[in-house]
Protein backbone atom coordinates (compact mmCIF):
# COMPACT_ATOMS: atom_id res chain seq x y z
CA UNK A 1 0.00 0.00 0.00
CA UNK A 2 1.34 3.39 -0.94
CA UNK A 3 0.01 6.52 0.64
CA UNK A 4 0.24 10.11 -0.50
CA UNK A 5 -0.91 12.93 1.71
CA UNK A 6 -1.73 16.32 0.30
CA UNK A 7 -3.55 19.51 1.13
CA UNK A 8 -1.13 21.14 3.50
CA UNK A 9 -0.28 24.79 3.32
CA UNK A 10 -0.23 28.09 5.10
CA UNK A 11 -3.36 29.23 6.89
CA UNK A 12 -4.14 31.90 9.41
CA UNK A 13 -5.15 31.04 12.93
CA UNK A 14 -8.84 30.35 13.07
CA UNK A 15 -8.90 29.11 9.52
CA UNK A 16 -9.60 25.73 8.02
CA UNK A 17 -7.71 23.23 5.93
CA UNK A 18 -8.53 19.83 4.52
CA UNK A 19 -5.95 17.12 4.11
CA UNK A 20 -6.32 14.17 1.80
CA UNK A 21 -4.57 10.84 1.70
CA UNK A 22 -4.66 8.80 -1.46
CA UNK A 23 -4.04 5.10 -1.08
CA UNK A 24 -2.91 2.84 -3.87
CA UNK A 25 -2.76 -0.89 -3.75
CA UNK A 26 -5.22 -3.50 -2.73
CA UNK A 27 -7.43 -4.16 0.23
CA UNK A 28 -8.14 -0.58 1.28
CA UNK A 29 -11.00 -1.85 3.40
CA UNK A 30 -8.72 -4.16 5.40
CA UNK A 31 -6.98 -1.29 7.07
CA UNK A 32 -7.62 1.19 9.81
CA UNK A 33 -6.46 4.69 8.93
CA UNK A 34 -4.91 7.33 11.11
CA UNK A 35 -3.41 10.77 10.96
CA UNK A 36 -0.33 11.69 12.95
CA UNK A 37 1.65 14.87 13.11
CA UNK A 38 5.09 15.97 14.10
CA UNK A 39 6.00 19.51 14.97
CA UNK A 40 9.60 20.71 14.80
CA UNK A 41 11.51 19.52 17.83
CA UNK A 42 8.65 17.40 19.06
CA UNK A 43 7.73 13.77 18.92
CA UNK A 44 5.19 12.44 16.51
CA UNK A 45 1.70 12.34 17.94
CA UNK A 46 -1.62 10.80 17.07
CA UNK A 47 -4.22 13.19 15.74
CA UNK A 48 -7.21 11.18 14.56
CA UNK A 49 -8.08 7.73 13.34
CA UNK A 50 -10.87 5.81 11.71
CA UNK A 51 -11.57 2.10 11.82
CA UNK A 52 -12.01 -0.33 9.00
CA UNK A 53 -15.29 0.47 7.34
CA UNK A 54 -15.46 3.80 9.12
CA UNK A 55 -17.69 2.73 11.99
CA UNK A 56 -15.53 4.29 14.67
CA UNK A 57 -13.41 7.39 14.93
CA UNK A 58 -11.07 8.54 17.67
CA UNK A 59 -9.44 11.90 18.20
CA UNK A 60 -6.64 13.26 20.27
CA UNK A 61 -7.86 15.72 22.87
CA UNK A 62 -6.24 18.52 20.91
CA UNK A 63 -8.30 17.62 17.85
CA UNK A 64 -11.69 16.96 19.38
CA UNK A 65 -14.36 19.31 18.17
CA UNK A 66 -12.11 20.83 15.54
CA UNK A 67 -10.94 17.99 13.30
CA UNK A 68 -12.93 15.38 11.43
CA UNK A 69 -11.48 12.21 9.95
CA UNK A 70 -13.33 10.37 7.21
CA UNK A 71 -12.74 7.82 4.50
CA UNK A 72 -14.11 7.00 1.07
CA UNK A 73 -13.61 3.36 0.23
CA UNK A 74 -14.80 3.80 -3.32
CA UNK A 75 -12.04 6.31 -3.95
CA UNK A 76 -9.40 4.83 -1.63
CA UNK A 77 -9.16 8.16 0.12
CA UNK A 78 -8.85 9.26 3.71
CA UNK A 79 -9.48 12.83 4.78
CA UNK A 80 -8.74 15.08 7.71
CA UNK A 81 -10.82 18.21 7.84
CA UNK A 82 -9.38 20.76 10.22
CA UNK A 83 -11.05 23.90 11.46
CA UNK A 84 -10.36 26.55 14.08
CA UNK A 85 -6.69 25.98 13.47
CA UNK A 86 -4.24 27.23 16.03
CA UNK A 87 -0.55 27.97 15.80
CA UNK A 88 0.04 24.85 17.89
CA UNK A 89 -1.35 22.80 15.00
CA UNK A 90 1.67 23.68 12.89
CA UNK A 91 3.32 20.39 11.99
CA UNK A 92 3.95 17.91 9.26
CA UNK A 93 0.92 15.66 9.01
CA UNK A 94 1.18 12.02 8.04
CA UNK A 95 -1.44 9.50 7.07
CA UNK A 96 -0.89 5.90 7.95
CA UNK A 97 -2.59 2.54 7.54
CA UNK A 98 -2.54 -0.45 9.78
CA UNK A 99 -4.03 -3.90 9.78
CA UNK A 100 -6.76 -4.00 12.38
CA UNK A 101 -9.94 -5.76 13.32
CA UNK A 102 -13.21 -4.08 12.40
CA UNK A 103 -14.17 -1.34 14.81
CA UNK A 104 -10.64 -0.77 16.04
CA UNK A 105 -8.91 2.58 15.72
CA UNK A 106 -5.13 2.55 15.75
CA UNK A 107 -3.74 5.41 17.80
CA UNK A 108 -0.16 4.24 18.07
CA UNK A 109 2.39 4.70 15.37
CA UNK A 110 3.78 1.31 16.28
CA UNK A 111 0.63 -0.28 15.02
CA UNK A 112 0.79 1.20 11.57
CA UNK A 113 2.07 -0.80 8.64
CA UNK A 114 2.26 1.89 6.01
CA UNK A 115 3.11 5.57 6.11
CA UNK A 116 2.76 8.29 3.57
CA UNK A 117 5.07 11.21 3.09
CA UNK A 118 3.94 14.09 5.18
CA UNK A 119 2.27 17.30 4.21
CA UNK A 120 3.23 20.49 6.01
CA UNK A 121 0.59 22.57 7.73
CA UNK A 122 1.66 26.00 8.92
CA UNK A 123 -0.71 28.10 10.97
CA UNK A 124 0.22 31.74 11.31
CA UNK A 125 -0.93 34.05 14.08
Amino acid sequence: VQLQASGGGLVQAGGSLSLSCAASGRAFDNYAWSWFRQAPGKEREFVAGISRGGSKTTYADSAKGRFTVSRDGAKNMVYLQMSSLQTEDTATYYCAAGVARPGVVLASGNGMNYWGKGTLVTVSS
